[in-house]
């Protein structure tokens, strides 16, 4: 028997023909109760480990033939307080080490319930959101379901990742279903959220990303935890001003030379410099390759107007004209990549997938409202580069352009440009990845304000000063060949 007891899994129930062993061994110090008849042979892990990481094969063994029902089932995962909830023929309750299973009386499987981990069945995801609309009790324990506001925005994140069809074919689904289950009066609430999402009936929406929808104008809700983190950060800093010592011509000409050259370089528009400064000064458009030249030169046209770097947004109307003008104008050349006009189809860079083109005026509008919020030039130009580089509005172009928003925020309000050399291109796309990845925006703001504190150092008043400090600072070199930027001596300004 013992051989039989040591070869059962991590844990296991305790059965008739094993009772007797199971209570010797943990009267021996050697297994230990978890729940009823539910015994574990790890003697070291804390029992709230062991259950977490063996939840669903234990809810199988106790709970055999049961639905996993209601938010467990939306959810896929323990609510807040350790619940899961379960559907079955009668109601009662398993408290475990950091879980209670909780089975509510309801029906068993019903079409399209799916069978789960071998004896447990798994609701369909349309008897899911029929399930959490019931009302539920008002109880310090999590609630058996999420509430209306959360289907709305779950329903709104369907209609956004699988489009009408799917919505539509959730609510048939659904239809067929409800009576089945007893719950007609959550599937009238169900069509009538359906039906205002896809805007064929009125309903009182709450939920943001729902009513986004159901207004028109839909926005990418995983889009706006990332503004907000950055938001956060950059409202809640101090911020020292390095004031513009490039404003007045010849430096603000010299300066946005560099500014135009090193942003085309970073998207692969290479030249060397002597090439460059002939594309832009005299014009001199290479016969083999002129689309690459026309990008530079028609950016320099942007960053090199006084007038045009001193034009900030007013409102969103005016947020969106500005940035299909300057794409247009960067992109005059490539008729291909429609100048001036936002994406018809997604783009992406690597493994992240941009936001969907239907998705890029509502998101664009949740992101302006964020950054007319912010007052000081630095940290609305940091917001509105990440803004328009994290929707990437545009079939291209979409990094120069998000840095000539950028700088024009620091010009007008008085401040240094930021310019991002060729051998920073790792550390400043790195940021950019781990704000969007992993919402932490400390290296985004720290890469940015390096880049300024770099540029505030040049003195653009003299072109070939200008390009020898930036050549014996190792701004021209290829980040592959293992160099770094070298930083000029601290000018004693910054960030505290």
């Amino acid at each position: 028997m013992a051989k039989k007891i040591d070869n059962l899994p991590e844990v296991f129930l305790s059965t008739r023909g094993t009772s007797t062993d199971v209570s010797r061994r943990a009267k021996a110090g050697i297994a230990r109760k978890l729940g009823p008849k539910l015994y574990t042979r790890n003697m070291i892990d804390a029992p709230e480990n062991i259950v977490s990481r063996n939840l669903w094969p234990i809810i199988a063994m106790l709970m055999p033939g049961a639905v996993v029902s209601h938010r467990t089932a939306l959810e896929n995962r323990a609510a807040p307080d350790g619940s899961v909830f379960l559907s079955a023929a009668y109601p009662r309750q398993i408290k475990l080490p950091g879980v209670t299973l909780r089975q509510v009386k309801g029906k068993g499987p019903v079409e399209g319930d799916m069978p789960y981990m071998g004896s447990l069945y798994l609701a369909s995801r349309p008897r899911a959101f029929l399930e959490n609309l019931l009302p539920s009790r008002g109880r310090k324990a999590s609630p058996k379901s999420v509430g209306r506001k959360e289907v709305e925005r779950r329903l709104a994140d369907v209609l956004r990742l699988s489009g009408e069809a799917a919505l539509n074919q959730l609510r048939d689904q659904a239809r067929a279903i409800a009576p089945k289950l007893g719950l007609r009066e959550q599937f009238e609430t169900l069509d009538a959220l359906i039906g205002a999402l896809l805007g064929s009936r009125r309903s009182n929406l709450s939920a943001p990303s729902a009513r986004a929808y159901a207004a028109g104008e839909p926005y990418d809700p995983n889009r706006l935890a990332v503004f907000e983190n950055l938001f956060a950060a950059l409202r809640s800093g101090s911020w020292s001003r390095r004031s513009d010592r490039a404003d007045r011509p010849p430096a603000f000409y010299n300066a946005a030379f560099f500014d135009a050259y090193f942003s085309n370089y970073i998207e692969g528009s290479e030249f060397p410099v002597d090439d460059a400064l002939r594309i832009v000064f005299d014009e001199e458009i290479p016969p083999d390759r002129p689309e690459d030249a026309h990008d530079v030169l028609g950016t320099y046209r942007l960053v090199g107007s006084q007038d045009e770097m001193r034009r900030l947004p007013k409102d969103f109307e005016e947020f969106l004209t500005l940035l299909r003008q300057r794409h247009g104008v960067i992109m005059e050349s490539r008729r291909d990549k429609l100048p001036g006009q936002f994406k018809t189809r997604n783009n992406q860079a690597g493994s992240t997938l941009f936001v969907e083109p239907a998705l890029v005026v509502g998101t664009l509008r949740q992101g302006f409202g964020m950054y007319q919020a912010l007052a000081e030039p630095f940290v609305r130009a940091l917001f509105v580069m990440f803004l328009v580089a994290e929707v990437h509005p545009f079939m291209d172009g979409n990094g120069r352009m998000a840095r000539v928003m950028m700088n024009a925020d620091l010009i007008a309000g008085g401040e240094s440009r930021i310019i991002i050399p060729t051998v920073y291109r790792n550390e400043y796309i790195g940021s950019l990845k781990l704000l969007t990845n992993s919402l932490n925006p400390a290296a985004f703001i720290r890469v940015m304000d390096e880049a300024q504190r770099f540029v505030h150092a040049i003195d653009f008043s003299d072109l070939g000063r200008a390009r020898r400090f930036l050549e014996e600072h190792n701004a021209f070199k290829d980040p592959a060949e293992d160099i770094k930027l070298t930083m000029p001596a601290d000018d004693g300004v910054g960030v505290p």
